[in-house]
């Protein structure tokens, strides 16, 4: 129940994989093993899937990964057919959930059954060490899991840095979600006409990625004329009229649970842009390929900020939330923010091979009308990138 579509990934190549790359991240730092819960986190080490935007916020779907030992997976009700055939599962388990939906007055009593399974694992496979990684956890679990003398550790580092690196055989699942979401962006550049709704123009996507074997969208980020800035608006019922600017980012988990994350603007009608259209658009085109000229190996994420393309004085306050940002089955580790905003939020590392990354563009105006949103998603190669978005831009808003 992981593949929707006719794909040629190799499956067993992919969850090797994925699962020694967790592996390898629970044995450089001592770890017994880790409990998951984000459904994006399963998918990941397992490679199984189960209704992933509900069990994002009902906690009914677990796995429990020892650093040696077999993998057990903790599902729904009666779901234990879903994930049979995959072969890094060694045992499917009925999840015990305790959140209040589930177990009301008795979450403190379920909790302590379910943290009473979880010690009995770690005890059987894990030699003796009490280190548990966690990615998401509750009062109610935290506290039961202290209570019988596990220590809880930061999930969320091993899974974000397990992830970070992609092998080929992750780069052909993730094109494949790719192909599908160009696929949708044809049909919508081929449905924007004047009267058509944001929502209407935004539906296709939708229905393309669900044709072609993909999951979900995460955002609602389409926008038309003067919804488009500020930016953050998602699509409503607006009519999009002759000559707007619609920009979108497409934010898709395509076939395969990869996302597929690139933004496009385009002109709405046959009629030629506005100068100050053709401005936004060329301060955009430009900053996107400049950064993109900058990736390489071994760049360092504030040498990149620091070197990165200067936005007018004037379109700085608008900037986007990041430079470029890694790119899986969601956004990734690493955020790379601009210069303006590093000692606040900025982090240390490199850029590495291997890595995909979306790079970034937003220009709007101080008291401007629209915003340009640009996005390529790349793979870092040994001598630069390789461009994995390939939908073309548009040379009417060029100069």
């Amino acid at each position: 129940m992981t593949v929707f579509h006719d794909s040629a990934v190799d499956r067993p190549a992919l969850r090797a994989y994925r699962l020694e790359r967790v592996r390898e991240q629970l044995r450089q730092r001592d770890y017994a093993g880790i409990l998951l819960y984000d459904p994006l986190n399963i998918r990941y080490a397992t490679d199984t899937s189960n209704m992933q935007v509900w069990t994002m916020h009902n906690k009914v779907r677990y796995a429990f990964i020892p650093t040696e030992g077999p993998v057990v997976l903790f599902d729904f009700h009666n779901c234990e057919h879903l994930s049979a055939d995959i072969e890094v599962i060694d045992e499917i388990r009925p999840a015990t959930a305790y959140f209040y939906f589930e177990a009301g007055q008795r979450s403190e009593e379920l909790a302590g059954r379910w943290a009473d399974e979880i010690a009995e694992l770690l005890r059987l496979h894990g030699g003796g060490n009490r280190r548990l990684a966690v990615d998401k956890v509750d009062p109610h679990g935290n506290r039961a899991l202290a209570e019988r003398q596990i220590e809880i550790l930061d999930g969320e580092e091993v899974m974000e840095l397990a992830r970070v690196i992609k092998a080929e055989v992750e780069v052909q699942a993730m094109m494949e979600a790719i192909e599908a979401c160009e696929e949708g962006m044809r049909r919508m550049q081929a449905a924007l006409r004047p009267g058509i709704t944001e929502n209407a123009l935004w539906s296709i996507l939708h229905q393309c990625n669900i044709e072609l074997g993909g999951e979900w969208i995460e955002t609602r980020l389409l926008t038309s004329g003067p919804r488009t800035f500020p930016w953050f608006q998602e699509c409503s019922n607006r009519v999009i009229e002759a000559g707007d600017m619609v920009s979108f980012d497409t934010d898709l988990v395509g076939p395969n649970g990869y996302c597929a994350d690139i933004s496009r603007s385009w002109l709405c009608g046959d009629g030629p842009p506005s100068p100050e259209q053709r401005e936004l658009y060329a301060i955009g085109h430009a900053q996107l390929h400049y950064n993109l000229g900058l990736i390489k190996p071994g760049l360092a994420f504030r040498e990149f900020a620091e070197i990165a393309y200067q936005l007018p004085p004037e379109c700085i306050g608008h900037r986007y939330s990041c430079l470029a940002h890694g790119i899986g089955l969601c956004d990734e580790y690493p955020a790379i923010p601009y210069l303006e905003d590093f000692d606040r939020i900025g982090y240390d590392g490199t850029i590495r091979e291997g890595m995909t990354l979306c790079v970034e563009s937003l220009v709007g105006r101080d008291g401007g009308r629209e915003s340009v949103k640009l996005e390529q998603q790349i793979l870092v190669t040994a001598d630069g990138h390789r461009p994995l978005s390939s939908y073309p831009f548009e040379t009417v808003l060029l100069p």
